[in-house]
């Protein structure tokens, strides 16, 4: 447990967290919308400091985020809450749940710690991810810091609702920002997670793009929810708009779960997806959730040659040298290796 970084002290012992967008108002005793940071005697504190609720040794494919170190494995982790409430979340256990001061649940890992781990896993990359890593703010940021000092790179997958101040803090700690953006109205959000806040996702897309950060963003494509052609192309042009053309956009299969009873996403509409994509210059489009697909591979712009060949969440072959086509010289302008 950790004193937060990001409150105001008001009247009557209660506080105002601001480090999201939903700046709650929390009274003595009582934990924001995100249930792991709490009001303890006028004071806000982050309950799951230093507490892990996940550790795995992943792909970086697996996040997915094809055009940063492909190939590589990495040390992720993740803690209890999210401030968000998507009725479809894979990890509704962990992210649907808040914390409490000494949980028994939650495993001890100090920054420190979590960076000798990576070491000693042979992990050059730590990520934090399960949950939405944002509330895990004061860990991730001395976590983060530790890991430069030892050429570890550490990247957030994460839905993107974050207040600009604390954003703009992490960021020179920050190597990579995987994005969701579930969709591209506001009326989808507050159905599918409570709350209106594209336009706060989108105001830190553009923070970290604008920082130099490598992003990716991924859609979940759920049937009769967010799969117009209207919203397809309002997204896709926004990102080739607003941010550049090479930013790969990882479109994926929903399947039903949770409170969501949806049926699953044809290929067919992931594939009308990319072609959006595509057609409004996005020159990287991947399909995902559909094992042995074609297009989880990458592609050469220039040439059309197949450069990268994934099976599953493992890369296989990699015709990339120094960021460039081996066949004709195409440059990757966003893409690490």
């Amino acid at each position: 447990m950790k004193e937060a970084a990001y409150y105001k002290k008001l009247d009557k012992q209660k506080v105002e967290c601001t480090l999201c967008p939903h700046n709650c108002v929390i009274g003595e005793g009582k934990t924001g919308y995100c249930g792991v940071r709490k009001n303890i005697s006028g004071k806000l504190y982050a309950l799951t400091y230093g507490k892990v609720a996940s550790i795995a040794l992943d792909p970086i494919e697996k996040k997915p985020l094809y055009h940063f170190y492909p190939g590589e494995r990495t040390l992720s982790l993740g803690t209890f809450g999210c401030n968000l409430h998507c009725k479809h979340c894979q990890n509704w256990q962990i992210s649907h749940r808040g914390a409490r001061e000494n949980d028994p649940e939650l495993q001890s890992l100090s920054p420190g710690e979590a960076v000798e781990l990576a070491k000693k896993r042979d992990c050059r990359i730590i990520v934090f991810t399960y949950n939405e890593p944002s509330i895990w703010f004061e860990y991730i940021l001395e976590t983060a810091k530790l890991a430069s000092k030892e050429n570890i790179f550490t990247v957030l997958v994460t839905a993107g609702l974050i207040n600009p101040e604390p954003l703009k803090e992490l960021i020179p700690y920050i190597d990579a920002y995987r994005l969701d953006i579930k969709g591209f109205n506001e009326d989808f959000y507050k159905r599918l997670t409570g709350n209106r806040i594209l336009k706060d996702v989108l105001s830190s897309a553009l923070i970290v793009f604008e920082a130099g950060i490598h992003i990716e963003i991924i859609t979940n494509i759920i049937p009769g929810w967010n799969d117009s052609d209207d919203e397809l192309n309002g997204l896709s042009k926004w990102i080739v708009n607003n941010m550049a053309p090479e930013i790969p956009w990882h479109v994926t299969a929903y399947h039903p779960y949770l409170d969501m009873t949806a049926p699953s996403t044809p290929v067919s509409t992931l594939e009308r997806a990319k072609k959006i994509g595509q057609q409004n210059g996005l020159k990287f489009v991947y399909i995902g959730n559909v094992p042995g697909h074609h297009a989880q591979n990458t592609i050469c712009p220039k040439c059309l040659k197949t450069l990268i060949s994934r099976i599953g969440f493992g890369t296989v072959d990699n015709k990339i040298k120094n960021g460039k086509c081996m066949y004709c010289g195409y440059e990757f302008k966003m893409y690490r290796d």
